[in-house]
């Protein structure tokens, strides 16, 4: 088997740098081109083509000003529905059926509230403006379509990524790769899990699973897939949490015997099914409820409780001496170190000895702390956190660096959570009233964790919302 050394990387192009707004970028183009081109058709066909009756004729300025309002509206639109994002490495039928159905409810909206007017028969100009916008649109991602294919075949858009797993997977999925240029993805090395048995030769860097995280440093894939026999789900998360530390999108094969049980969903990527494991966990429309949610309840919660907050700031001050407020270094979102505020429930000496994680009956707990503690009044600042976009309301718990770096020398996935933004309360303190940090606590908090992670949705926020008020009223819950 003849195998070329490693050659020095090379600078990106531009395409290389950001092969994930590639799409989007082409996306956008069209669809602007698109929407611009069916305003346009509809002005004439409403107001020059004799078809509707109007009284007024509306000047350059208010045509020009009008068509601009729909644009941004129709692009905060596809933006909110999901429309931009690699819709490339889908079924075009999928991408399709998402712009009708997207076209049709947004349109819909403009029937209510901009074509009311009946003497211009309402009814059919949504419905002339439904057609003509939105087969403009579906025309323009077709072309959008073909240009990529056109760019990826002639390798001006390339995609890196690694392959990893047994070799003669790994063979097997190379091969479909190379068989198809118009994918666009550029083969940077092979990671193999076994001693290489290839039945051709394979002219491209190969490293060890050992030398997984060196080699995703020196490649700097933007995909990582993986192609294993009888694959260990433990060992595969591990991995999984590796390339989410340096951004790293990761598409597993699935076993034959997941797929046939229905154990997991796959997506057709292309010709090869595949699990995909994405670093977007919510849809932009979600996150962006998600955050109005935190703001809204944020505002509501430190100012009409401000007399509250006050009177509880008057009461640490007259039962110890020491600060209102007590601030600590947390570890969030992508590992982003912020500091935390809450209300001082301890005496200020009281890590003198060392950094130590609460217990029970604390005793360097104040007597006005306990009662803090047990009304959780003492996390109120947090909403302070929150609104700075250092926290969110919902999401695991964020810990203190010499913590994470300690429970992560005991569960080396426990980094994983930092992929999205820490939160006041979460599906663990809901589900573990119960604190006593061993490893088979942290296990089961990872768990909880990870269940959050993976179903985040403006409903779970809501149900744990619910949930933490019940516990609080019930003056249970994690202290």
């Amino acid at each position: 088997m003849n195998f070329r050394p490693s050659k020095s990387v090379k600078p990106k192009s531009i395409f290389e740098r950001f092969p994930k707004n590639s799409p989007v970028v082409f996306e956008l183009i069209f669809d602007i081109f698109a929407i611009t081109l069916s305003y346009i058709i509809h002005f004439l066909i409403r107001f020059e083509s004799g078809l509707f009756e109007t009284d007024v004729q509306p000047t350059f300025f208010d045509a020009f000003l009008t068509g601009l309002i729909l644009l941004i509206y129709w692009l905060i639109a596809f933006f909110f529905s999901g429309l931009y994002r690699d819709w490339f490495v889908r079924s075009p039928f999928d991408e399709f059926f998402s712009v009708i159905k997207t076209s049709f409810f947004f349109n819909f909206i403009l029937f209510f509230f901009v074509f009311l007017d009946s003497s211009t028969r309402p009814r059919l100009l949504f419905l002339v403006y439904f057609v003509n916008m939105t087969f403009f649109v579906l025309v323009g991602r077709f072309i959008s379509r073909r240009v990529q294919k056109h760019l990826r075949e002639k390798r001006i858009i390339q995609i890196p990524v690694v392959l990893f797993g047994s070799s003669k997977e790994v063979e097997s999925l190379l091969k479909k790769v190379e068989l198809h240029p118009e994918w666009g993805y550029n083969i940077k090395a092979l990671i193999l899990t076994d001693e290489a048995k290839f039945t051709e030769a394979i002219h491209l860097p190969i490293y060890s699973a050992d030398e997984l995280e060196e080699a995703l440093l020196k490649e700097k894939p933007f995909e990582l897939f993986i192609a294993i026999d009888n694959p260990n789900h433990e060992y595969l998360l591990q991995i999984a949490n590796k390339c989410a530390n340096q951004q790293i999108k990761v598409k597993i094969v699935p076993d034959l015997y997941d797929v046939l049980t229905g154990l997991v969903k796959t997506f057709p990527l292309y010709s090869i099914p595949l699990i995909e494991i994405s670093t977007q966990l919510l849809r932009p429309w979600e996150a962006f409820l998600k955050r109005m949610l935190d703001i809204i309840v944020s505002l509501f919660v430190l100012i009409v409780g401000l007399p509250l907050w006050i009177i509880t700031a008057i009461l640490i001050k007259l039962d110890s001496k020491g600060p209102i407020f007590y601030k600590q270094e947390r570890v969030g979102k992508d590992g982003k170190i912020f500091t935390c505020y809450k209300f001082r429930s301890m005496y200020v000496d009281a890590e003198k000895t060392g950094p130590k994680t609460t217990v029970i009956n604390d005793p360097r707990v104040t007597r006005i702390g306990q009662i803090l503690r047990r009304t959780h009044i003492d996390e109120v600042p947090q909403f302070w956190n929150v609104l700075k976009g250092e926290m969110s309301l919902v999401g695991p718990r964020p810990e203190r660096p010499i913590f994470l770096e300690h429970y992560s020398k005991i569960l080396p996935m426990f980094r994983r959570r930092n992929i999205v933004r820490p939160g006041i309360t979460g599906w663990n303190q809901v589900n573990s009233p119960l604190f006593e940090i061993t490893p088979e606590h942290l296990k089961n908090r990872l768990k909880d964790d990870f269940y959050y992670i993976e179903n985040m949705s403006l409903k779970l926020d809501i149900e744990i919302i619910l949930r933490t008020i019940y516990l609080v009223l019930r003056g249970k819950g994690q202290a």
